[in-house]
């Protein structure tokens, strides 16, 4: 459900370009240093975003650093890392523990019980550092599974789930800010979710799977309904966003929320013109 928060790299400077990926590598160092390989398997382009965001909010700057990885061996890579990075690698193994517990519980995948038990006693620590987005974590992907058994097409409701969940991570500090950054984490979240269950409805319904856009396809607008709520979810979020402070890679922000998000939206639309001209 994650990855669609990311660049649109053709629209990005050179010089911005290069920050954003130091920003990626600061956040992999950082889940390698503090929850070894298995913590770094968690990496998102989703929360590189919630770093330089909560960074440029708060005017937290980052120390830059130079390391070399297995990816790439041989030059050193830059590294940009500040405190935020670390509640973001934090979240980011959060996440995925609860997913894979979800999965466990639900479906009974081995793959699923086997990862999250390597997980569970460093997710058990950030449990207990992070109550709150812990339990909105837990909360809202146990709401979700609850519309999958119900087989929910309430598109406000499924949706709202993980716009909840967002929500509270995008809530670093409980301050003069949190109203904005709830509302931007929670319509953020449901452009994801919604995203994702479009990019899923194809196969999803080849294999009889939950989904809950099935009820808005089987109507002749479906196409244009998505695009309308997916547009609404983005606009809602990106209007919080005008109203933060934010200066600092404001460029780069507004890349990922203005062009970014759109990338794989934008790979399916393709796909299916070329589809019916053949």
């Amino acid at each position: 459900m994650f990855g669609y928060v990311t660049i649109c790299e053709p629209e990005l400077k050179v010089k911005d370009l290069k920050k954003y990926k130091a920003y990626y590598c600061g956040l992999c160092r950082e889940l390698k240093e503090r929850y070894g390989f298995s913590g770094q398997m968690t990496l998102t382009y989703d929360m590189t975003f919630a770093i330089i965001f909560l960074s440029s909010l708060y005017e937290n700057t980052a120390n830059m650093e130079m390391h070399r990885c297995k990816v790439h061996p041989v030059k050193k890579q830059m590294m940009l890392r500040n405190e935020i990075t670390s509640y973001a690698a934090a979240m980011n193994v959060l996440l995925a523990y609860y997913h894979l517990d979800d999965d466990w519980r639900d479906d009974r995948k081995v793959s699923g019980l086997v990862a999250k038990s390597v997980l569970k006693g460093k997710a058990e620590k950030i449990i207990r550092q992070y109550p709150r987005q812990s339990r909105a974590i837990r909360e809202g992907l146990s709401e979700l599974a609850q519309c999958e058994k119900e087989e929910s097409t309430d598109l406000d409701r499924t949706a709202g789930c993980f716009g909840k969940l967002m929500e509270e991570l995008f809530v670093y500090k409980e301050d003069i800010w949190e109203r904005e950054l709830r509302r931007m984490g929670f319509f953020l979240g449901k452009f994801i979710y919604l995203m994702d269950a479009y990019e899923d409805l194809p196969e999803d319904l080849e294999k009889s799977r939950y989904n809950p856009l099935k009820e808005l396809y089987g109507k002749g607008d479906y196409e244009e309904r998505i695009g309308q709520i997916l547009c609404m979810m983005i606009a809602e979020s990106t209007a919080e966003f005008e109203r933060l402070p934010c200066l600092v890679d404001v460029d780069i922000l507004r890349n990922i929320l203005y062009d970014g998000v759109w990338s794989r939206y934008n790979k399916i639309q393709m796909k299916k013109s070329e589809e019916k001209k053949e």
